[in-house]
């Protein structure tokens, strides 16, 4: 698999940064502003950087000289030894194989924050999107796998519908994996919740995988390797892959750009329609189920879903094919359950054939590229050496009342910025 990167005149200092890269094979490809008809070779070739340039090539539409940095999944393998080789191999064939307990592992590994975990990660994620890509070739184009986010206030009853559905899932043939992503504990760091403690019966079912994950902390409450979690358990052949997140909140708009369907499970007696429960909330929701719809929760159930139809027609729709449903359920009973997979399966079925759950996954993917960018540029700019050393003192600055948090955050970017332009 190529990745391209193109920069307009490349520096030096770049060239020479990506050697210290994991990857330190890299094949350029230098085009030139000249005229249609003339071309030149490289005059400082990439060469005495270690690195291999091949020749200039004419661009007829008058761009400046740019640098097309080419690598593929072979090239970033050489930088492994031969154990790290061995590891990479064994998890991606297991994974494959279907077996949970390297799919497990290989979550576990995507989830480290040790810098070389973090490199072999990034190999295993590569041969796993090749082996996706091929199947969905294989499956004319059209993704395996279903991703469906679940959200709701606390007690929804998101872990008990989860488990009936997921259990009248399995019984049909599917996979399913679960992604319950819990708030961490400020003590322990660990999950609060213990969602997959609350689903014994799908817990032992084969055909199902749960996997809790704690947020760390992370904003909108959904783990910052959630989508790569997402990816591997497709690789493992799951092809129903449901990711609960946290109550209600900017999780709804996390979860909403890496699944293909949003649901939102609200319990019946939560006040009026929009009672807790904002509208640019609502706005994200593909389909809106009431739950507990049974014994004396029915009447208020029937009147919530009522006003839950009449508030989504006041909405923008997301989708041009899809006006989104309201559905009454009970996970005690069962009711309502399967004709709220029937929608489901409407829902898919509709925007595959009209493209738009094609178009929502690649948005989705630059929507990823540029989370990781951020997080990235974040956790590089308080590990800078200059920056790391004021934070503690404008920090105490701050606690005092002595500088507002504004002026300090100045001044940090300020002293980031002045280093930078040093090097």
């Amino acid at each position: 698999m190529n990745i391209p990167v193109l920069l307009q005149h490349p520096p030096q200092r770049f060239l020479k940064g990506l050697l210290r890269t994991p990857f330190r094979r890299y094949h350029f490809i230098f085009h030139s502003s000249a005229g249609p008809g003339s071309g030149s070779p490289c005059p400082r070739p990439a060469d005495a950087l270690g690195l291999h340039c091949t020749k200039w090539m004419v661009l007829s539409d008058g761009l400046k000289r740019q640098l097309c940095v080419q690598t593929t999944l072979k090239e970033q393998t050489e930088g492994l030894s031969d154990k790290e080789q061995r590891f990479v191999d064994k998890l991606y064939t297991g994974l494959i194989q279907g077996h949970r307990a390297r799919l497990a592992e290989a979550i576990t590994l995507i989830e480290s924050t040790h810098h070389r975990k973090k490199e072999l990660a990034q190999v295993l994620l590569q041969k796993v999107l090749v082996y996706h890509r091929e199947q969905e070739k294989l499956n004319e184009g059209k993704p395996r796998a279903f991703r469906v986010g679940l959200s709701g206030p606390p007690g929804a009853g998101k872990s008990t519908f989860i488990e009936y559905f997921g259990k009248m899932l399995t019984e049909r043939g599917h996979k399913l994996s679960v992604l319950a992503v819990d708030p961490s504990s400020c003590t322990s760091g660990g999950s609060l919740l213990g969602d997959k403690t609350r689903m014994t019966e799908l817990s032992r079912d084969m055909n199902a995988y749960i996997r809790p994950s704690p947020t760390r902390g992370t904003l909108g409450g959904v783990t910052r390797t959630t989508n790569e979690a997402i990816l591997l358990c497709e690789g493992g052949g799951y092809d129903i892959i449901l990711i609960e997140t946290v109550g209600v909140g900017q999780s709804e708009f996390a979860v909403a750009d890496m699944v293909d369907m949003f649901v939102l499970l609200l319990p019946p007696a939560g006040g009026d329609e929009l009672q807790g429960i904002k509208r640019g909330i609502i706005e994200m929701a593909d389909l809106v189920a009431i739950t507990k719809s049974d014994g004396d929760l029915v009447v208020p159930a029937r009147r919530i879903q009522a006003e839950y139809v009449s508030a989504l027609k006041l909405l923008r729709r997301r989708s041009e094919v899809w006006r989104p449903k309201v559905v009454r359920i009970s996970s005690r009973s069962g009711e309502g359950i399967t004709e709220m997979w029937d929608k489901m399966r409407e829902f898919q079925d509709l925007m595959l054939a009209s493209g738009e759950l094609t178009a929502r996954r690649q948005k989705q993917q630059k929507i990823w590229m540029w989370n990781l960018i951020q997080e990235s540029v974040l956790e590089h700019f308080r590990s800078h050496p200059t920056v790391r050393g004021q934070i503690p003192l404008l920090e105490r600055k701050v606690l005092s009342g002595a500088l507002s948090p504004g002026l300090a955050a100045d001044l940090l970017l300020k002293a980031f910025k002045a280093e930078t332009n040093e090097i």
